[in-house]
């Protein structure tokens, strides 16, 4: 599509797609974003609720590229990394698993099961383990009625689009002092971010460093996060229903100011 749309162009325009890689014009960074800022919104909730990250359990479904990112994230920040899952189902160690020595293991078998320094557990048992920290970053729909009544994390980060259907959704509504949720909408942004920053630097053809991406979209997401937090306590909601507000606030806001085109 870039090659196409720069032939008609009759000049490169790398800015026309994103993901690329960094040979062609991608950006530094955007492999890792989403799973980075999984593991940051962790730490956004974890400070929100006065919770001390570090040394806290974690459970994450879904070892694919945002699962492994947000593991060995939260892994260097000092957590837990204690169950991981991929489609071949789950693996477990209360003690904690080594994340390096468990993505050596998969990278010549190509899935956790059979890992052999944790015990073997199914996907859906996976999320009703007794951690401080849920992740799914799997499958939509994963979290039903049944399951959100025997969740028993702390904080739930939505790597995944929609892991919660709508009536587990009801649940968890009335139970948002035992388990907080930092909603998909805001807890994955992380790779749309990155790819807004890849676009932004192929208009410049200037290029930006690793690090200067990663302090730019935790920027974002502080930001992000704390207004979500805002809409939360002014308007007294759960924070699926506080971060959704905001969003159509925002397209609101917009269209009144520039009105109705004719």
């Amino acid at each position: 599509l870039m090659d196409t749309f720069s032939e008609m162009k009759g000049h490169a325009v790398p800015s026309v797609v994103t993901g690329k890689p960094i040979f062609i014009g991608g950006s530094k960074g955007r492999t890792e974003a989403t799973g980075h800022g999984v593991a940051h919104c962790t730490q956004l909730a974890a400070d929100y609720l006065g919770i001390a990250l570090k040394g806290k359990t974690v459970a994450i479904q879904g070892f694919g590229n945002e699962g492994t990112y947000a593991a060995t994230r939260l892994a260097k920040m000092g957590c837990k990394i204690v169950a991981v899952s991929d489609v071949s189902g789950g693996i477990h160690n209360a003690e904690g698993l080594d994340v390096n020595h468990v993505l050596k293991y998969i990278s010549s078998r190509k899935v956790v099961r059979d890992y052999p320094r944790a015990e073997a557990i199914s996907n859906e048992d996976l999320l009703k383990l007794d951690v401080d920290v849920l992740i799914p970053a799997a499958l939509g729909g994963v979290i039903d009625a049944e399951i959100a009544k025997e969740l028993k994390c702390r904080i739930m980060v939505e790597g995944a689009n929609g892991p919660v259907t709508a009536e587990a959704d009801a649940i968890l509504k009335e139970r948002e002092d035992e388990s907080f949720i930092v909603p998909d909408v805001l807890a994955n942004a992380g790779g749309v971010i990155v790819s807004y920053f890849e676009w932004v630097q192929g208009l410049q053809a200037f290029f930006w460093d690793v690090d200067e991406v990663n302090k730019r979209l935790f920027k974002i997401l502080d930001e992000a996060f704390a207004e979500c937090i805002n809409f939360k306590k002014k308007f007294e909601t759960d924070m699926r229903s506080a971060t959704l507000m905001l969003g159509v606030h925002r397209v609101n806001e917009a269209m009144l100011t520039r009105g109705l085109f004719p």
